[in-house]
């Protein structure tokens, strides 16, 4: 497995990574293809954090645990994603034999700005990706992997146009389609 380590304020130890490496690896064995994993460790108020990210077969595994050890904080975090992996894994072996899974989402661009006083909006992150086909609830166990509020994605039932997933406030789930 190809594992990525990055720091944010905090120099970590050589064990440290071997650690986290050894615990990430154990999750290889849900996979078919070789996964890639990424790792963020930070400290943030005498609180350590341990970001996990794991792509593989076309999925993405996300998760960010914040505990007063890293190591706890990498045992939290790859115990998350497991139960995520196990959760879905009926859906998600359908999914990868069909092969039609999105490869790489990102976050889609954040708009900010003064709203009350003029027109004047700042883009404060722009992201780019490519939008692969792939069916409503495809893009809603994608939406709920990465724990966003909503996903951009062609819609494979309706000739690739393009759509959005959304988490409605008064539960369930809303989708937003171009004619």
């Amino acid at each position: 497995m190809k594992i990525t380590f990055a720091e944010k304020k905090i120099q970590t130890s050589d064990a440290l990574r071997e650690y986290a490496a050894k615990k990430i690896g154990k999750l290889e064995k849900f996979f078919k293809e070789e996964p890639e994993a990424s790792v963020t460790f930070s400290v943030l108020r005498g609180r350590h954090i341990a970001e996990v990210t794991l792509r593989a077969g076309g999925m993405i595994y996300r998760f960010s645990e914040e505990t007063g050890d890293m190591y706890a904080s990498i045992d939290s975090a790859v115990a998350s994603i497991e139960r995520q992996i196990r959760k879905n894994k009926t859906r998600l072996e359908k999914r990868l034999r069909e092969g039609s899974l999105q490869d790489v989402m990102a976050e889609p661009a954040v708009v900010a700005g003064d709203e009350d006083e003029d027109d004047n909006y700042e883009i404060v992150r722009r992201k780019r990706f490519s939008l692969k086909p792939m069916t409503c609830e495809e893009a809603i166990l994608q939406m709920k992997l990465l724990d966003h509020e909503f996903f951009a994605f062609r819609d494979q039932d309706n000739d690739g146009n393009f759509a959005v997933v959304y988490k409605r406030k008064n539960g369930g789930y809303g989708l937003i389609e171009d004619k």
